[in-house]
């Protein structure tokens, strides 16, 4: 198998007597589990195959029933309670508001209006949409992951903003962008001394 494997789901629990298990899409993930692919559950087992293929996937309304080659009975399932269920990368393919949370973690976010808002610390799950915590220079800032706040999520680097207004204190807004304003200038003063020495 390729060595590029990308965490989509986790077994929750087993179900019924089969060797079935109800499994759910990670955080910020669809469900893309389909008959015929390939994964690997992990952690490894020294009794179990790590690598296997989901043999039938089951819409129950509310979460996904699969069933995996060489899982049988209620021991395998028990066995298997609680894994992670790697894809291949290419498997994986998604939008650009698609990505595991735990991904954007220490990312930065940079905002059209406002510059470097900070560093993402987490997520927020809510019934509307999840939400980015971002700490940096405007102290917390919670932008909603939603087209009208952000850009596609990028793979890699920092994540592009155009936050609404309300989402950072006017007062902090005011400081910040003052300071920014007042240390630019500097730059600028020091680039001229050095150009009239020169």
């Amino acid at each position: 198998m390729s060595s590029a494997y990308r965490n989509i789901a986790c077994v929750v629990r087993p179900h019924g007597k089969r060797g079935e298990v109800i499994v759910r899409a990670v955080r910020g993930l669809p469900f893309i589990l389909e008959p015929g692919m390939e994964v690997a559950l992990t952690p490894p087992a020294l009794e179990r195959d790590r690598f296997c293929t989901v043999r039938s996937v089951t819409d129950t309304g509310q979460d996904w029933l699969v069933a995996f080659s060489g899982i049988e009975g209620i021991d395998g399932a028990e066995s298997i309670k609680g894994c992670y269920v790697l894809a291949h990368a290419e498997d994986v393919v998604l939008d650009g508001f698609e990505a595991a949370w735990e991904d954007l973690v220490g990312r930065n976010v940079v905002d059209a209006r406002f510059g470097e808002l900070g560093c993402i610390t987490g997520v927020i799950e809510t019934p509307a949409n999840d939400v980015l915590e971002i700490e940096g220079p405007f102290g917390e800032v919670l932008v909603p992951i939603i087209e009208e706040a952000m850009d596609e999520i990028p793979p890699t680097g920092p994540l592009s903003t155009h936050i609404m207004d309300g989402l950072i204190d006017s007062n902090k807004i005011q400081q910040v962008m003052g300071e920014r304003a007042v240390s630019k200038a500097r730059q600028g003063n020091d680039r001229t001394g050095e150009v009239d020495q020169a």
